[in-house]
């Protein structure tokens, strides 16, 4: 049974233990723009919400080789950007768009993604996803000796196609977004498991009783 202590790995080994570890994750599709107009699309597979009420998302966002990443300093710089979520048709174009492509090249140009305007920010959202959430930058934090950014952003507006939406909720049977589960690798969301849901009454008759 292979055993490490956290002291002894190096930045690489710690990454490539825990992406292999914290599976599966979503994956969230970047839109942001530089001070010229550029627009920069990247994928971040370490989030998730940490609000509901202001809806709130959090971004881990790793330096390569030290340097920041294009997104973070465009967020700096102008504070709104989208979080569009992946589809499996679109799988490929997220990939490649995560490649060190230099702070000059929009992604978005590069790869043939089309751009819609946002409703509440300048920034726009990638046309062909199902679900977009404009968001507004409310603070960043560096955490590790890499330094790496936790982006917090608050949600202004959710943006979600009319096929996905029924009964007040997004249908995930018919959204089906890929996970990232490590390096290149991805996985489907392909069998879904339903379990019974409990009430609080049912549960006090199933505790034991107290003394």
């Amino acid at each position: 049974m292979p055993i490490f202590d956290a002291k002894d790995l190096t930045a690489s080994d710690g990454y490539t233990l825990l992406s292999g570890i914290v599976v599966p994750r979503p994956i969230a599709w970047v839109t942001s723009m530089d001070p010229e107009g550029r627009v920069n699309a990247a994928p971040f597979s370490c989030y998730t919400y940490v609000s509901n009420r202001p809806p709130m998302l959090a971004i881990n966002m790793g330096r390569r080789d030290g340097k920041l990443k294009d997104t973070v300093n465009n967020l700096r710089r102008r504070g709104t950007y989208v979080v569009n979520v992946v589809t499996e048709a679109l799988l490929e174009e997220m990939h490649q768009s995560s490649f060190d492509y230099p702070p000059d090249v929009s992604e978005a140009e590069v790869l043939g993604l089309q751009l819609a305007p946002s409703r509440l920010i300048d920034v726009p959202r990638l046309a062909d996803v199902p679900i977009a959430l404009e968001c507004r930058l409310r603070e960043i934090h560096e955490f590790g000796e890499q330094h790496n950014e936790l982006v917090i952003g608050e949600v202004l507006s959710f943006v979600i196609a009319d096929e996905l939406f029924s009964d007040g909720k997004v249908d995930f049977r018919k959204f089906r977004p890929p996970a990232r589960i490590g390096g290149p690798n991805y996985s489907r969301l392909v069998d879904i498991v339903s379990l019974k849901e409990v009430s609080n009454n049912e549960v006090a008759t199933l505790a034991p009783p107290t003394v």
